[in-house]
């Protein structure tokens, strides 16, 4: 239940970040469900793997880069997912910002409010 409660959350905030940020267009919320659905395994399985391939420097800039491959996996899906578009890199960037800061908030509303754990 709680994947699909997140799932959701997160598509509808995919919304709200298109909504707010110039430069990201998502048509539908179908297509935002595709999206958050993507985004998800993306980061599961894209994500390490480029982060460890970029470890020399994610170390020089202290984690920073990380940022930016988050934009890029962002903006990555927008050539994959039909219906979602990212103008520019920047508009990736604070689209990936956003819903990084989204899900964290989430997670951390979650695990203080679940009894169990």
């Amino acid at each position: 239940m709680y994947i699909l409660f997140k799932w959701l959350i997160n598509a509808l905030v995919l919304l709200g970040i298109a909504y707010l940020v110039p430069g990201i267009e998502v048509k539908s919320f179908y297509t935002a469900l595709i999206l958050a659905l993507l985004l998800g395994l993306v980061n599961v399985f894209l994500r390490p793997l480029l982060i460890v391939l970029t470890l020399p420097l994610n170390i020089l800039t202290l984690g920073l880069f990380t940022f930016f491959i988050n934009a890029f996996l962002f903006w990555l899906l927008s050539t994959v997912v039909k219906g979602f578009d990212v103008a520019n890199f920047w508009a990736a960037f604070l689209g990936a910002l956003l819903i990084t800061l989204v899900s964290w908030l989430l997670n951390q509303l979650i695990r203080d409010n679940n009894p169990h754990g």
